[in-house]
């Protein structure tokens, strides 16, 4: 099949083998690039480091200085790009999946993958997510661009490369799946999530061969609760949805705070402060997974309450002054930590003998990602693969609905990314209307059969029309500098010495685009046709009328 063939059925909005295969090739340059991004972390840490994220076996003058040092490098390399083109991360994404069909400028992915690496190699506490959704929709985005592909489906290989990057760099498909749905793309349909399941299955198939079999918490082995402790599960939920609720608010606090401040001087800012911690408790640097666990398996109450502190107030630092990285990280790092916390109650009161502290850190994490993000089934999903226990599901349910509940109605909490969008004025919502046309693209809908006529009498015209009242007709008039495109039709207003043929003026629309952009054209008249064109605007290829455009609406809805 040759590419103009492909580009007009991945305009349609269905499931197509065109679209399968487009899924796994965006998929595997996304998780290609996530594995890159995650060996050159490790690589970074290595240099100074026994082991990945042990910030502990450095000098406590090493500790100190490493944070700001790893800020100056990303200051370089944003400096070097432009500051303009800082802006990255979730919420970013979602607005450019959104509004620009997951077009992600090329500035901001470079930023994204040299400053998400000196952040998280040089120990802030930030999730390695935040650079995989972003890298992960740019480097399958780039390639549909690239091809020139309709942008309905460049969205979909964006939301392809977020689901191969997440899988990349958790080794969860099914997580990741989920996640696109639930919290980027925020709908369900199925031709769009048959190939972001396979680009999913891409990146865990590449991460497995790479990093081998690897559950993130497989070290925390989820135990069987008694059934009676189900009840304080209720309890436990409610608990986690406060302070998810603490944690979004103390979050915008400090973006809000710092906004005045120049970007050169919030980073230098978070370096210190994040570098003066690990001076004094080195185990709250970074978000590693396996460090908490040695904190939770090890160590009292009272220092696990310290280090949740501390993290708790790294990550409001980290990410509020706009260190690049995720927020997801630190969010299953505070979950594993207040889970096992939460989970001493029960010890203390009712003398068990056995808190389950691996089996409430689990729960913990499903609960708090939960309420901070508003993705129940994200949450609940990530714990069940990346601990590789299924018999997790009931009780992390019981912990879920309370926390959502609690953080949504009870305090009124919205999802951080949402909270995030709207203090930066990135919109994030359309109408159903443009909804639903920018699922379809002009090369699907187009009509190709049209009649073009250069600089033609009318009269020529009229004689088509006799024949063919219900044809397009299309007249190219040539200037020296320009060519213009008008549609003809009969004029039925019946006006006092009317003309027989009326005009329309046609905007050229590319063939990349979708019928979202062609409504907005037309709308305003609601009547007339525009023209699609291919390479150069003066080459038209096919014409959308207003009452084509209209049936395809009416047919969709």
């Amino acid at each position: 099949m040759n590419l103009s063939a492909f580009r007009q059925e991945i305009a349609k909005p269905r499931t197509s083998y065109q679209l399968c295969l487009l899924g796994i090739v965006g998929g595997i340059s996304a998780a290609s690039l996530i594995i890159l991004f995650r060996l050159s972390v490790e690589w970074v840490q290595l240099a100074f480091l026994q082991e990945v994220n042990k910030f502990n076996t450095l000098e406590p003058v090493f500790r100190l200085l490493l944070p700001v040092c790893g800020a100056l490098l990303i200051i370089m390399f944003a400096w070097v790009t432009g500051f303009k083109h800082y802006r990255m991360g979730i919420p970013f994404v979602i607005h450019r999946i959104k509004k620009r069909y997951g077009h992600i400028p090329l500035r901001t992915t470079l930023n994204q993958f040299f400053g998400g690496m000196f952040a998280l190699a040089s120990g802030f506490v930030v999730g390695r997510e935040g650079p995989s959704v972003h890298l992960g929709a740019a480097g399958s985005g780039f390639l549909g661009e690239w091809l020139k592909l309709p942008y309905n489906s460049i969205r979909i290989l964006a939301g392809c490369g977020i689901a191969a990057g997440i899988s990349a760099s958790f080794n969860t498909p099914f997580a990741a799946v989920i996640f696109v749905m639930e919290v980027v793309l925020r709908e369900y349909k199925i031709h769009v999530f048959i190939p972001v399941m396979l680009a999913a299955a891409c990146g865990s198939v590449l991460t497995r061969m790479v990093f081998g079999e690897v559950h993130e918490l497989s070290f925390l082995q989820f135990q069987d609760l008694p059934h009676w402790q189900y009840f304080y599960l209720i309890i436990f939920g409610i608990v986690l949805g406060g302070l998810a609720t603490l944690f979004n608010t103390q979050l915008m606090t400090v973006i809000r705070w710092f906004r005045p401040v120049k970007m050169v001087w919030r980073l230098l800012i978070a370096g210190v402060i994040t570098g003066i911690a690990g001076l004094f408790i080195p185990q709250a640097m970074g978000a590693g997974f396996e460090s908490v666990h040695e904190i939770i398996s090890n160590d009292s109450v009272q220092f696990m309450l310290l280090i949740l502190f501390a993290k708790f107030v790294l990550a409001l630092t980290a990410i509020g002054l706009g260190i690049p990285g995720g927020v997801i990280g630190p969010v299953f790092v505070l979950g594993m930590l207040s889970g096992a916390i939460l989970a001493m109650p029960l010890n203390i009161i009712f003398d068990t003998g056995d808190p389950n502290t691996s089996s409430f850190a689990l729960l913990g994490i499903a609960g708090l990602l939960t309420a901070v993000l508003h993705a129940p089934l994200a949450a609940l999903s990530a714990v069940m693969e990346l601990s590789h226990s299924p018999q997790v599901i009931l009780p992390a349910m019981l912990v879920i609905v309370p926390a959502y509940v609690t953080s949504t109605q009870l305090l009124g909490n919205k999802s951080i990314f949402i909270k995030q969008l709207e203090y930066q004025k990135l919109s994030y919502t359309t109408s159903p209307v443009l909804e639903t046309l920018q699922k379809t693209g002009v090369l699907a809908v187009m009509d190709t059969e049209y009649k073009l006529f250069v600089d033609a009498p009318d009269r020529y015209i009229l004689q088509f029309l006799e024949s063919s009242p219900t044809h397009p007709v299309v007249q190219k008039s040539s200037f020296e500098i320009d060519v213009q495109y008008q549609l003809v039709q009969y004029d039925i207003s019946l006006g006092h010495n009317a003309s027989p043929l009326i005009f329309y003026n046609m905007e050229g629309v590319s063939a990349q685009a979708t019928l979202a952009e062609v409504y907005e054209i037309l709308q305003v008249n609601r009547d007339g046709a525009v023209f699609v064109y291919d390479s150069a605007p003066s080459e038209l290829i096919g014409v959308i009328t207003w009452n084509n455009l209209r049936h395809h609406l009416h047919k969709a809805q």
